[in-house]
């Protein structure tokens, strides 16, 4: 089992540039895959990226070229670098674990945060 928690969220202009944080318990971390999703208000959770064990990226393409996700295998954390935020990336962001998926759909993850609110304002 894994337990994860969320940091970093706040409140930042469009354009600007926020780095969320994910803390990750047990000593298993360097074996998950790691995802980070969002739900804004009235919307469905989307995907945002992954991070296979082995560091293999994957993002939506509405952050592509914004985004970053990265890991430290040492510091069991997995980290969501956002650039040039936009209104429409406003919502909780929560953080994922699995160890036999970094698929996109959130339904396979089996453990999740508790989720950091970004809200970006124009």
């Amino acid at each position: 089992q894994v337990q994860l928690v969320e940091s970093g969220g706040g409140l930042v202009q469009a354009g600007g540039s926020l780095r969320l944080s994910c803390a990750a318990s047990g000593r298993a971390f360097r074996s998950y895959h790691m995802g980070w999703f969002r739900q804004a208000p009235g919307k469905e959770r989307e995907f945002v990226a992954s991070i296979t064990n082995g560091g293999r990226t994957l993002y939506a393409d509405s952050v592509k070229g914004r985004f970053t996700i990265s890991r430290d295998n040492a510091k069991n954390t997995v980290y969501l670098q956002m650039n040039v935020l936009k209104p429409e990336d406003t919502a909780v962001y929560y953080c994922a674990a699995d160890q036999a998926t970094y698929n996109s759909a959130a339904r396979l993850y089996d453990y999740w945060g508790q989720g950091t609110r970004v809200t970006v304002s124009s």
